[in-house]
């Protein structure tokens, strides 16, 4: 199975030299589904001819704003409604989260209250779920039809799903610790500074990154996008 990796940003030097590229990161959370991984550079103008190049797609994250004007930004918007389209299974994460809301009708911004930056915890499926964030924008209004699966106080629209075939988180689950260290050596000025102490104090916490994984490769194994392997069963 071809994983079409749709990259939107370079990862900084210093993440390269110690865990390698996005698609690295992919490849070590899905190593156990057997995925061959294909990547584009739509952030260097590099893109498929059309949605049948992968039988699924993953848009990565970015140090950019889905909002900014870039050149690559308005095909990128272009070839996630052609995936839509064409009942691709998709994933996003961070800005990929946010450019598939976008271009899906919904609204993304700099978010008036800040950073969210290290270990989060999420409600997701009536559970807890610990994972690393990185980011300051948000999706601030949903596009027609999507469906909040997880939040938390800071991060109202966390994961969504957009029908069946579409699923997207905030946070990182493909970072390891050492990614979060390597973004903390060299923050923006723009993140508080006690965030980052914390950040720090908090890399040693447990986070659920395999077991998120496993429900996006769920998705792009064909996997309805709105069931949650790992939901609480409610009891009558």
């Amino acid at each position: 199975m071809i994983l079409g990796i749709l990259q939107t940003g370079h990862v900084p030097d210093q993440v390269a030299q110690r865990d390698g590229t996005y698609t690295d990161l992919f490849g070590r959370l899905f190593s156990a589904r057997g995925f061959t991984l294909r990547t584009f550079s739509v952030v260097d103008m590099e893109f498929p001819q059309d949605p049948g190049d992968a039988d699924a797609w993953l848009v990565t994250g970015s140090r950019h704003g889905a909002y900014e004007d870039h050149p690559w930004i308005p095909p990128l918007e272009a070839l996630i409604r052609a995936i839509r389209d064409a009942e691709k299974p998709m994933v996003g994460i961070c800005f990929g989260h946010q450019i598939i809301a976008q271009a899906l009708g919904g609204r993304v911004e700099k978010f008036a209250d800040g950073w969210s930056a290290g270990h989060r915890r999420y409600r997701i499926g009536g559970r807890e779920v610990a994972l690393f964030a990185w980011h300051q924008d948000q999706v601030v209004d949903l596009p027609p039809g999507a469906t909040v699966l997880g939040d938390n106080a800071f991060t109202r629209n966390a994961v969504l799903a957009h029908g069946d075939r579409i699923l997207t988180v905030q946070p990182h689950p493909e970072f390891p610790p050492t990614v979060i260290e390597a973004l903390i050596e060299n923050r923006p000025t723009t993140v508080p500074g006690e965030m980052l102490t914390k950040a720090r104090a908090d890399l040693t916490q447990p986070v659920d990154s395999a077991m998120m994984g496993d429900w996006l490769a769920d998705v792009l194994q064909g996997a309805p996008a709105t069931r949650i392997p790992f939901a609480q069963q409610v009891r009558a």
